[in-house]
């Protein structure tokens, strides 16, 4: 099941982005730097009372305005406000309740999703309470005070809006078709490739970027096996957007890929791989997704005898966190290579919830340890006695060591690729949690 999704709404410059990087900076972030990926801010993944969900900050909201930036803003929040499952609804104690946070709170009642009605800059709740007891007046319940600047009061906050959070899904637990997210910046092709894989015209396509707005659900049957593709709006990097929505399309695919097995990310082959691209192909590999690389158009592109391997050298050094990315050469229009798709996509499912035995395991370790001995720091070296697999989707191996702070970035890849070496892994992310403990052989 996907994380449920948190939209933090509210007019201009009540410290709604305060209140983000409070929550996705602070004491509850989960986030961590992903090498060779810019993280964008608007989204973040948090963590409150074990409950993982995503947190997405948005313009401000100008219920009547002819200003274009503030509409806007405003469209922006509603595609938010539309993709959200809890939205926080942020007022400001110093101005007080005004014409427009009424306007705002009549739009969020028509949502009908659960609201959490936070009013910010609270610094002294002695001082403010019966400033805050105004807000009663919007009708949206409690108002949770809190000051976003001295990170006061978000506890209560967000207890409300874990809260809010809808029930599992039994039916969506219960499919077990698998689920394939096509993803990418717009207009590169992603609705054409499902028209294709489909025969027939389901998904809207156009030559204006950004046609498709939401996700949507397209269910293939190809040998007797259903696959759920899910369509995605394209992403735009920020210095081309013209219109501000586009921005927030990014929210649709964070929500497409956390229901997903398998992530594609589609570039444009004319175009070729940019810094977009990686971003987009981070989300995927941030949440442990099987990643495939589609480079369609490739009909439109001049070859020679080179040209694919150019390509791939240039993917893999702009995609570096994602070394292990499959990558495959396709196009939507003459068909081109589509049907290997559904091949390359069992193939990562495969090694998505592939286990190995302990033993094999840990044979493999031991003769990586052999052949390349573990680093050292002030005379104290990494010891690595033992590797078990916990988990799948992604597979997730505990390693436990001596020294956690011994184990170098580099030596981990080493390993890592000592397993890949091994067992395959195609497509797929492996994690690896350290663990200590001591050498029973040491005096």
């Amino acid at each position: 099941m996907s994380k449920p999704i948190v939209a933090i709404v509210g007019r201009p410059n009540v410290g709604k982005s305060t209140l983000f990087n409070a929550l996705a900076g602070g004491m509850i972030s989960i986030v961590e730097n992903t090498p060779g990926v810019t993280r964008d801010r608007i989204y973040a993944d948090v963590n409150w009372l074990n409950r993982s969900f995503t947190i997405i900050d948005t313009g401000g909201i100008e219920p009547d305005t002819s200003d274009i930036i503030l509409s806007q803003m405003r469209e922006q929040a509603v595609i938010a406000i539309d993709t959200a499952d809890v939205i926080v609804f942020v007022t400001d104690v110093r101005q007080g309740m005004v014409d427009a946070d009424q306007q705002v709170a009549d739009m969020l009642r028509r949502s009908r999703k659960p609201v959490v009605l936070c009013v910010n800059k609270v610094d002294n709740f002695k001082q403010q309470q019966t400033d805050v007891y105004e807000f009663y007046n919007l009708g949206l319940g409690d108002p949770y005070p809190v000051s976003a600047e001295g990170k006061q009061g978000l506890g209560d906050m967000l207890d409300a809006v874990i809260a809010g959070f809808p029930e599992k899904d039994e039916e969506e637990e219960a499919d077990e078709r698998p689920k394939v997210a096509i993803i990418g910046k717009p207009n590169v092709g992603k609705s054409s490739i499902i028209n294709r894989l489909l025969g027939e015209d389901r998904v809207i396509v156009s030559d204006i970027a950004g046609t498709t707005r939401d996700a949507v659900d397209t269910v293939i049957r190809r040998n007797g096996r259903e696959y759920v593709f899910i369509d995605t709006a394209g992403l735009r990097r920020k210095s081309k957007i013209k219109e501000d929505i586009e921005r927030y399309s990014i929210i649709r695919a964070v929500s497409a890929v956390e229901r997903c097995d398998v992530a594609v990310v589609v570039i444009d082959a004319q175009e070729g791989i940019t810094e977009q691209d990686a971003k987009i192909a981070g989300i995927a590999h941030d949440r442990g997704k099987g990643l495939i690389i589609a480079v369609n158009k490739w009909d439109a592109v001049e070859k020679d005898d080179k040209t694919m391997r150019t390509y791939t050298e240039k993917i893999r050094s702009t995609l570096s966190f994602a070394f292990y990315a499959e990558i495959l050469f396709i196009s939507a229009v003459t068909g081109q290579r589509l049907p290997k798709l559904f091949e390359t996509i069992d193939t990562v499912l495969d090694n998505q919830s592939r286990r190995i035995a302990t033993g094999v395991l840990n044979e493999v370790l031991m003769d990586a340890v052999a052949m390349q001995q573990p680093p050292s720091d002030k005379g104290k070296r990494l010891k690595v006695f033992y590797m078990t697999q916990v988990a799948v989707g992604p597979p997730t191996f505990v390693v436990f060591v001596n020294d956690k702070k011994l184990m170098h970035f580099s030596y981990q890849r080493y390993l890592e690729n000592r397993l890949r070496d091994a067992f395959g892994f195609g497509g797929t992310n492996l994690r690896f949690i350290l663990r200590e403990r001591q050498d029973k052989n040491a005096i």
